[in-house]
């Protein structure tokens, strides 16, 4: 369990403006968790990141000292100067071992979030695991601990309260607007989890008309389908005809997308007040258009006085949550030493083996010669007999010491 070790930056050490920094668009992850999983040394990671949040969960023997968050950090980041790898290793908490896991285990059960109850977080967290899985840069220390994580999730999801009325950040961003007209004409700019998950509540409560713009088309165009709208490339975002009370974005872009110049074009000379949701970070809206133009914003960092009021709301169902919590832990802590104790004696019948053919072609090998050819096949019966029972006994009475507590 000491080599599992969390790297965390969230909305409770950093301002989610900053959060951007550590952000890695989609094209590189592959190539940049490869370069940083083999520059530190580590054995296995998977690489977390939502709009409060940015982790690194890793499995290494290597201690988080100073020096190895800095290597860390430059890994991560080639670009970045001294100033910006000081402020990473300033912003990053660091969390090892027991600590790390049940870190984990409260980032699964989105008692770590900044909307306490979100069920978002839980897929957010098996994409990434399974993303870093297909990408080869997990292990079974990692497989152990996400499973554990993954069963102490549905249970505080199940047997508690925590998620029946979601707050989540889109859920907060939807209310802010759910009695709007349903003639209300939407652009969608980024066609990511997020604004799946919008477009979702949009179509609930029977909002119809969409435009989404997407880096990648194919991802617009599926989205577009399920909302019975219109896919266009970002890239013709600047160019759009269509009209719109509505803009909600959400992309993984480290520069705002709509700038003053393109949120210009768009509006053109309508002067009606529109609706902007950024859930980006960093943010997709340029701080100019806010200043130039009439606009009623709806932002993250707009939506934690919500989950503030959220978390006093919830304090009994996170009494029950933490008791799940621990029960957790607690088993885990016993699941990871029976791991230890399996892979300690899973060398035990090779070497069984090699001490039979040791007696057999060495230690007694004149005697047995001298022996006819019946009584050297009992013989060699009742070693492989021997063998085959042996085998077993060790891990059945380590197991036996292990529950017993010794």
């Amino acid at each position: 369990m000491k080599n599992f070790k969390t790297l965390a930056i969230t909305h409770k050490t950093i301002n989610l403006k900053d959060l951007g920094r550590f952000v890695l668009d989609e094209s590189q992850l592959k190539d940049r968790l490869t370069f940083l999983k083999t520059a530190s040394k580590i054995d296995e990671i998977f690489y977390l990141a939502t709009c409060n949040r940015v982790e690194f969960f890793i499995a290494t023997q290597s201690e988080l000292t100073l020096n190895f968050l800095e290597g860390f950090f430059r890994a991560f980041k080639p670009e970045w100067n001294e100033t910006e790898i000081d402020f990473a290793t300033k912003s990053v908490t660091v969390f090892e071992g027991e600590k790390a896991v049940e870190h984990l285990f409260r980032v699964a059960s989105s008692l770590d979030s900044l909307v306490v109850g979100e069920k978002e977080i839980f897929g957010q967290l098996r994409k990434a695991y399974n993303t870093c899985t297909e990408l080869g840069l997990t292990g079974n220390t990692l497989r152990l601990v996400m499973d554990s994580a993954v069963k102490t999730s549905k249970e505080v999801f199940s047997q508690t309260k925590i998620a029946q009325k979601p707050v989540s950040i889109v859920s907060l961003a939807f209310r802010k607007i759910k009695d709007l007209k349903n003639s209300t004409k939407f652009l969608i700019i980024g066609a990511g989890q997020t604004n799946t998950l919008m477009a979702k509540y949009l179509l609930k409560h029977g909002f119809k008309n969409f435009t989404v713009f997407n880096r990648t088309l194919g991802n617009a165009e599926i989205l577009a389908k399920k909302l019975n709208g219109k896919a266009l490339p970002l890239s013709e975002l600047a160019n759009c005809d269509e009209t719109f009370d509505v803009i909600i974005t959400c992309t993984g872009a480290s520069e705002p997308v709509l700038t003053y110049e393109i949120y210009s074009k768009l509006v053109k000379n309508d002067t009606s007040k529109k609706i902007i949701i950024d859930l980006a970070v960093p943010n997709d809206l340029d701080t100019k258009v806010l200043e130039n133009f009439n606009i009623s914003f709806i932002g993250i960092e707009q939506l934690q006085s919500v989950a503030k009021q959220n978390l006093q709301e919830r304090k009994e169902e996170l009494t029950t949550s933490e008791k799940i919590i621990s029960a957790n832990l607690e088993e885990f802590k016993t699941i990871h030493q029976k791991r230890k104790i399996t892979l300690a004696m899973r060398e035990v019948p090779q070497k069984i083996k090699e001490i039979k053919l040791n007696t057999l072609n060495s230690v007694f090998a004149k005697e047995i010669g001298e022996l006819d050819q019946s009584s050297q096949e009992i013989l060699h019966k009742v070693l492989d007999y021997f063998e085959k029972k042996c085998v077993g006994v060790p891990m059945v009475v380590a197991k036996e010491v292990f529950a017993k507590g010794f």
